[in-house]
């Protein structure tokens, strides 16, 4: 857990499908619990109603997807907490090992070998990684490889195989799988900045 004071600051970094209503909501209601949020648009203003459809344009643009992420918290404190749903873990992960100062981080749908970044997993640095058990697009292996080789790793693995499940704007959408999430995260942030 994030160790220090009650109110924390995310980046939120959105799925393949944009910065969906649903995306927006799930920020907003980690501001309802008193924290600041920031939901940075990779896609600059495009959504996608398709899954393949948000792929095809990320493989379109392929590294600016990086660039936009790190443009978008160049000024932003370093002390803040990396979340991201699907692709956003990409960034958030990135950042949380790549970005000195990061808090913790909050990993939804999938999660990536922290050797993809180049280096291990900051010591200290706080995780919490939420995937359905048989989402095959979220790669629970992987989920169950990080949290076993980061020792403040948290792992909570939800009934079902539903990828993006935690967007209340999507089809894949559960509504009671989305609200532990949300009570699971929001007692990690609860536990502080870290400062």
């Amino acid at each position: 857990m994030i160790k220090a004071e009650a109110e924390a600051e995310v980046v939120l970094f959105h799925h393949a499908q944009g910065l969906t209503a649903g995306v927006v909501a799930l920020a907003d209601t980690l501001r309802t619990g008193g924290h600041t949020v920031h939901t940075p648009d990779l896609f600059e203003g495009r959504t996608f109603a398709e899954l393949d459809d948000g792929l095809t344009y990320v493989r379109e643009v392929g590294e600016t997807i990086d660039v936009r992420a790190t443009r978008a918290v160049q000024g932003l404190p370093t002390e803040v907490v990396y979340a991201g749903l699907s692709l956003g873990v990409m960034e958030a992960q990135r950042l949380a090992q790549t970005r000195p100062g990061a808090r913790g981080a909050l990993l939804l749908h999938a999660a990536v070998p922290p050797d993809a970044f180049g280096s291990e997993w900051p010591a200290g640095v706080p995780l919490q990684i939420h995937v359905m058990e048989d989402d095959e697009l979220g790669d629970v292996d992987d989920a169950r490889d990080v949290a076993a080789t980061v020792e403040e790793a948290e792992l909570f693995l939800y009934p079902g195989d539903a990828h993006l499940f935690t967007d209340s704007s999507l089809a894949a959408y559960d509504e009671s799988a989305t609200a532990l999430v949300i009570e699971r995260m929001l007692a990690f942030l609860a536990t502080g900045t870290g400062t």
